[in-house]
Parts: structure tokens; C-alpha cells; sequence
């Protein structure tokens, strides 16, 4: 079978030309086993703190174990945490974002043989969110990238392992810099009143920093750093713990204190708000044989970076197409609304989107409820040619949510973000100025 014949057996006429590796979308429903954990997968410093604050599930990235679940579903549940986030203030174990950094004499010239942005342009004691591509131009990890010092980054990495890939690269490259996993742990706390939070721990000077700006402070005694950056498009700042197999909890417990008096809930990480934010998610909605052009990071590829980069030749190949009004791929990811009952909790599949004379012709990869917008919304990938804002599809939703029993649930395409970020991304500040990133 050649590429242009690969279909995925389960659902073949779902096309998965673009990928060796197709997407399973084997509709299995939800595994009721219980996770095993041992020593082969890392816990974090922060994981017994987690399970003290009532933490009932959890899933494993980076090779990590991932709180994803406080608020029992009795309780309310993951909606129960979106209200805090979005009226209060939340704390969130992300220690498996874990920081690779790359520091010696050439970073700067190595950061930038990597990445597709101009690290050139980042700032000593700023950061950027970035992708990294393969020659092929797939995203291997796109994570927040951090420059602490002329000579000195860190990358606070998505869901793959991005140390090895980089060592085995300067393997090659020869550049005169180290790269090693370090011992610092980030947490987020995410919220509106976030920044009044933060200022009472590390002082007024927060409030000045920009987005994407960095302050070296302690909290509890413990040095961090911290970043006006987060996963949600609400208010936030992440918290790096230096040392944070030693000051884990004396970071912890001094936020947790602090923050009672703002009402602070430990949550799971908000995948509803970053939904409707139109944050992706590495391995769920992108992964190493998707390019940034079918996910709508078109502005990560800039058309000014003169510098050579890994992935340069074959996007700059295939933005030319995409200019000449050739799309050199299947499929294209898309914001939708759907009909149905409310979605409150992670979907354990691909769920299958129809078009409107019913042909099955792609698949939802991250799905939720929006109070809100008082509607399901969901990122998924649907042909190039059912992408435009206002096509009408249809999603086959499992029975708990389907609108109808035995039906497909009627779905929409609309623009993403679905609602505004406190701190608009480079895409809608792009539309904002009547450019459009969506490709």
C-alpha cells in the first residue's frame, strides 16, 4: 500500500492520506481499569501535595504522573473547577512540563537552528511560545520557550521527549552549548485574580511585568521564577521552582496559604478553557506528522527569518502552495460548535464528524461544554474544502451527550478562539489588524 492508499482500517473512509501513522479512530468508550502506579513512571515533587489536596485521577505525560481530576463528579466535577478558575483563582500541578535547558556560549545559535521563530528577537528574562519541527515539517513539542540569560534558555516542553531529540541533534550540529533536563518544577495559578494573588507573594513588581515576562523572586524561601504565561486565556503566571525536589513544598504551602483568602481551588489542568481559548494540545490535536499550517500556527513560520532552521525547506515549500491556492494536505483542524447534550469531561476517543449528506470525513480531537456560550465546542479536522467559517456538519457523539439517540448531532464551524483571551494570542491579534493567520 502507498501513502496516497492508507486509510485507517477501522474507519477507512475517514481519510488519513497525510499521516504513516494513522489517528485511531477506533470509537472504544472508556476503559474502567485502574491505573497502576510504580516506579517506572516519575512522580513529580508536587504529587503527594496533589493527592493531600484531594486529587482522585490522574493520566501520565512526560513519563509523569498527572493529577486531572480534584473535584469529585459528585461534587460538580471538572465544571466545578472552570467555575473557580474563571471567577477566582487556581492552582495547577504542572511539574510535567519538564524544563530542558540549553545554556553555554552558542544557545542562542542553537535555540534558533531548532525553533521556527527568530529566538534572536527573545530577550534576556523574556519567553515565547514556539514550535519545533522535524525535516518533514511535523511539530515535534511546542513548548513555552524561556531565555533566563544571553547564554541560557529553557524550554518548558509538551507531551514529548524533547531532550533527546535535541542532544541527538547538536550530535550532528556540534554547537558549544549543554542540554540537560533540570530541577525545576513548574505550577500555574491561573485565575482573575491571579495577579492580586502573586503580588502578595513575590510583591508589586509582578504587576509590571509584561506577557511572556519573567521575574527572578522567592516564595515560601524558595527561589523561583515566574512568567506571566499560562494555559487558559484567563489571567495567570507560572511558578518555576529552582531545586524542586528540595523546595516543593514550602513553595506549595506557601501558595496554598496565601491564596485561601482568595478563595485558591487546586484544579486539573482547564482543557475546557483552553478549548475555547484555541490553545492546542500537543499529541491530542498536533503531533510530530502534523504541520503548523493545518493547525492554524501559520504565524510560527515566519516569512522573515532568513536564518536556516530544521523543517525551513519543506514549510516554506508548502506555504508556497497554500499562496498558489493548492492545500498539500487532507485534512485541516477547525473550530466547531455542536449540538447535544453538555460535554463535561475528557473525551476517551476521536469521535467521528460527518459531513452534511452523512459521509464520515474526519474526526473531533478536543471536545467541551462552554457555559459561557451555552453550547458544546470542539477542535477537530475536517477536509480543506468543509473548513470555511458557517459549513454545517455533523459529529456522532456517544449516547451520553448525542442530541438525538441513534442520530449524529448537528455541528458548525465557527472562528476560533471561541471567546476572547486576556491576553490575545498572535492570531487574534492578527485579525484584529484584518490579516489573516488562519493558514
Amino acid at each position: 500500500m502507498n501513502d496516497h492508499q492508507r486509510t485507517h482500517p477501522n474507519i477507512p473512509v475517514v481519510a488519513q492520506f497525510d499521516r504513516k501513522v494513522p489517528v485511531n479512530l477506533r470509537q472504544s468508550g472508556s476503559t474502567p481499569v485502574q491505573m497502576l502506579v510504580s516506579t517506572r513512571v516519575r512522580k513529580s515533587p508536587f504529587w503527594h501535595l496533589s493527592v493531600e489536596a484531594g486529587a482522585w485521577r490522574a493520566t501520565v505525560y512526560n513519563r509523569m504522573y498527572h493529577p486531572r481530576g480534584y473535584v469529585k463528579p459528585e461534587d460538580g466535577g471538572s465544571m466545578a473547577e472552570y467555575d473557580a478558575l474563571v471567577n477566582r483563582v487556581t492552582l495547577w500541578n504542572v511539574a510535567v512540563e519538564r524544563q530542558i535547558r540549553v545554556r553555554g556560549p552558542e544557545a542562542e545559535a542553537f535555540v534558533n537552528r531548532v525553533i521556527t521563530r527568530d529566538a534572536t528577537r527573545i530577550a534576556p528574562m523574556r519567553g515565547k511560545y514556539c514550535i519545533l519541527c522535524n525535516e518533514k515539517g511535523g511539530i515535534l513539542n511546542d513548548p513555552v520557550l524561556l531565555r533566563l540569560a544571553p547564554d541560557e534558555f529553557w524550554f518548558s516542553i509538551s507531551d514529548s521527549d524533547l531532550m533527546l531529540w535535541l542532544q541527538g541533534v547538536n550530535l550532528g550540529l556540534g554547537y558549544d552549548v549543554e542540554i540537560d533536563e533540570i530541577d525545576v518544577s513548574p505550577l500555574q495559578i491561573q485565575g482573575p485574580v491571579s495577579e492580586d494573588l502573586v503580588a502578595d507573594l513575590v510583591g508589586e513588581a509582578v504587576r509590571e511585568i509584561p506577557y511572556y515576562g519573567l521575574m527572578e523572586a522567592e516564595i515560601g524561601g524558595a527561589p523561583v521564577v515566574v512568567s506571566q504565561t499560562g494555559f487558559t486565556g484567563e489571567k495567570g503566571y507560572e511558578v518555576y521552582t529552582r531545586d524542586s525536589t528540595l523546595n516543593a513544598e514550602a513553595v506549595w504551602y506557601a501558595i496554598r496559604g496565601q491564596g485561601a483568602c482568595y478563595g485558591l481551588r487546586v484544579i486539573a489542568p482547564a482543557h475546557h478553557r483552553r478549548i475555547a481559548a484555541g490553545i492546542l494540545s500537543w499529541g491530542q490535536d498536533m503531533d510530530w506528522e502534523t504541520s503548523p499550517f493545518q493547525v492554524n500556527l501559520a504565524y510560527q513560520v515566519p516569512r522573515k527569518k532568513t536564518a536556516d532552521y530544521i523543517g525551513k525547506a519543506e514549510l516554506e515549500r508548502q506555504r508556497d502552495e497554500i499562496d498558489a491556492g493548492r492545500y498539500p494536505f487532507e485534512l485541516k483542524l477547525v473550530g466547531m460548535k455542536l449540538a447535544g447534550r453538555p460535554i463535561t469531561d475528557y473525551a476517551p476517543d476521536f469521535w467521528v464528524i460527518q459531513d452534511e449528506a452523512g459521509a464520515r470525513v474526519g474526526y473531533v480531537t478536543s471536545p467541551w461544554w462552554s457555559p459561557e456560550l451555552d453550547t458544546n465546542i470542539a477542535l477537530g479536522y475536517v477536509p480543506w474544502k468543509l473548513s470555511a467559517i458557517g459549513t454545517r456538519l455533523r459529529v456522532e457523539l456517544p449516547e451520553r451527550y448525542a442530541e438525538q439517540s441513534g442520530s449524529p448531532t448537528p455541528a458548525e464551524v465557527v472562528e476560533v478562539p471561541f471567546r476572547p483571551s486576556v491576553n490575545p494570542s498572535a492570531r487574534e491579534r492578527a485579525r484584529a489588524r484584518g490579516r489573516d493567520w488562519a493558514v
